[in-house]
């Protein structure tokens, strides 16, 4: 990825000298890198297609909101939320009857998904003008399906937040005033035309330049999900067998890469630092978004990422504490694991919930001679108890403190630098896509078809790799494919997304996470959820400056 990045580091800086040479630059006219006049030729088109990949990292690696990522998993049936871990933007998202009109996270996520359609316009109408030199129609072909694959991301994502919002397929150079919400038909028509282009015009997976970059296979997992939604699931069996029958990909099975040599375990291994690419022997990876510490890599990220931060326990708030790597470093507990995640959705022995996986003891190690007395000694979970130093202090623990601060919790984010033990971003690669939920979306498919031995199938594949107990067909339902997407996907997935996808937010919300306040005040669960919740409120915002149409409410909102 170093090398990824200078590169792009490189193109950005000829672009300045080629502003800044020019004899009129002192013109009122305002250009960026965006405009479609400079794409005229190979940079350009390799600018505007980093640009959108730079676009499309800015709301995983955002610090606007440090809480902002939580609203995927809040309110949904894995997670719970610390009363008081300042849920800022999320809190709506648990809290339903504060889920309103003007609601800062739906308006936040409205404006990115729109910018990043408006940036892959810009791509898609400069590849299909005619006008760009020196490049073969092959080239251009492959820009513009990468575009598509981002604005069909974007539209997905509508489709399934906010249900029909307005169509543009065409770049935007002045302000617009009257946009009228387009049927969610409409929208999932541009979806499936943009995603079998970019399937049939982006590169395998194995010819990619960098592999950062997208590929084949990403429009093909993208196309499968895009199919269930829609119940098309035979062809999203299609798309997903292609991946699996591809040949580019495997299951992790076997230990490899970062300390392959100390304790661990194979599906732990895909998430430690330095393991997560391709490149670095991570054979099931379909899509993995890089990043790069900035103090190593100028612009290796886009934002300060704070998965850690929102997934990882604040265990350095107890005394006798500090942040270390096998700890994954500094988390402040901002959402918690809920008791259906912890002691019943996995079996014992499942890979997936080892100690590697989630960790669940924690053990006094700061490595000051004050605490020599205690260092190395459990502390206890869910209890008060108190440990004397040995020279007149003591150590008190309570059990709220297993609230936020000692709470079991997934290490799938962790990392740690200790040129930073504070830990304010997050510098680790995001897996975004890979095999293993493919088999997952296969199962799907091969469920609403009436295949439930084929479904336990794929799904044998997971739990054989984690060492998990076999199922056969009688075991598979709707519901069990969602533990298992849980079980192998927990803190992957944007589970929101499935859960509306698949119809069973709601049920699976209040059944599995509870819909009140917890007695002790400590925890929050779902509150207020209902069916008009399962859509996102269009920001008022948009609707007040819409005034030349209007722009209509999803019902519910006011």
């Amino acid at each position: 990825m170093n090398r990824y990045i200078k590169y792009l580091i490189s193109i950005a800086f000829f672009m300045s000298l080629s502003v800044g040479c020019s004899d009129d630059f002192l013109d009122e006219e305002v250009l960026d890198a965006y405009a479609p006049e400079t794409l005229t030729d190979q940079l350009g088109f390799e600018a505007a297609a980093i640009g959108l990949h730079n676009h499309f990292s800015t709301l995983l690696t955002t610090t606007d909101d440090q809480t902002l990522l939580a609203m995927f998993q809040l309110g949904t049936d894995i997670v719970w939320a610390p009363s008081g871990r300042s849920n800022g933007n999320a809190r709506p998202y648990f809290d339903y009857s504060t889920l309103t009109s003007t609601d800062e996270a739906a308006r936040k996520l409205w404006t990115y998904l729109f910018k990043m359609i408006n940036n892959a316009n810009v791509l898609i109408s400069n590849a299909e003008s005619g006008e760009a030199t020196g490049m073969t129609d092959e080239e251009l072909n492959a820009y513009n399906a990468e575009a598509k694959f981002f604005r069909a991301y974007a539209y997905n994502m509508f489709a399934t937040l906010y249900g029909g919002v307005p169509v543009v397929t065409e770049p935007l150079t002045a302000p617009k005033t009257d946009f009228v919400r387009n049927s969610v038909t409409e929208v999932n028509s541009l979806v499936e035309s943009d995603l079998l282009y970019a399937i049939t015009n982006l590169p395998n997976i194995n010819e990619v330049t960098y592999e950062a970059r997208v590929n084949q296979s990403m429009a093909r997992q993208l196309l499968a999900e895009y199919y269930l939604r829609t119940d098309e699931a035979a062809k999203a069996e299609e798309q997903c067998d292609a991946i699996i029958n591809s040949g580019n990909f495997s299951l992790v099975t076997e230990r490899y890469g970062v300390n392959s040599s100390e304790e661990g375990d194979a599906f732990s291994d895909m998430f430690l630092f330095g393991n997560q690419r391709r490149s670095e022997g991570n054979t099931e990876a379909i899509w993995v978004m890089e990043q790069e510490n900035p103090t190593d890599v100028t612009g290796g990220s886009s934002g300060n990422p704070q998965q850690r931060r929102i997934w990882g326990a604040a265990y350095h708030d107890v005394t006798g504490m500090v942040p270390i790597d096998t700890l994954g470093g500094r988390g402040l507990g901002r959402i918690r694991l809920n008791d259906w995640v912890l002691y019943d959705l996995y079996e014992n022995g499942d890979m997936r919930n080892s100690q590697f996986s989630i960790h669940r003891q924690h053990y006094f190690n700061n490595p000051d001679t004050k605490y020599d007395a205690i260092r190395g000694v459990a502390i206890p979970y869910g209890e008060d108890a108190e440990f004397d130093l040995g020279n007149g202090e003591s150590v008190k623990i309570f059990a709220s403190d297993t609230i936020y601060k000692l709470t079991p919790y997934t290490l799938k984010w962790g990392h740690f630098d200790s040129r930073d033990t504070f830990g304010y971003g997050m510098w680790k690669d995001f897996i975004l896509m890979r095999l293993g939920e493919t088999y997952l979306l296969r199962a799907e498919a091969r469920f609403k078809q009436g295949n439930a031995s084929g479904a336990a199938s794929d799904i044998n594949m997971l739990r054989e790799r984690a060492n998990a107990s076999t199922v056969d067909a009688s075991d598979i339902t709707l519901e069990f494919i969602l533990d298992e997407r849980a079980r192998e996907l927990l803190a992957e997935e944007n589970r929101r997304m499935t859960l509306i996808r698949t119809g069973t937010l709601i049920e699976r919300a209040t059944t599995l996470n509870g819909t009140t306040t917890r007695a002790d005040g400590n925890i929050e669960t779902t509150n207020g959820l209902d069916e008009h919740n399962l859509l996102l409120p269009i920001p008022q915002t948009e609707i007040n400056l819409n005034k030349d149409a209007v722009l209509e409410q999803n019902p519910g909102y006011n």
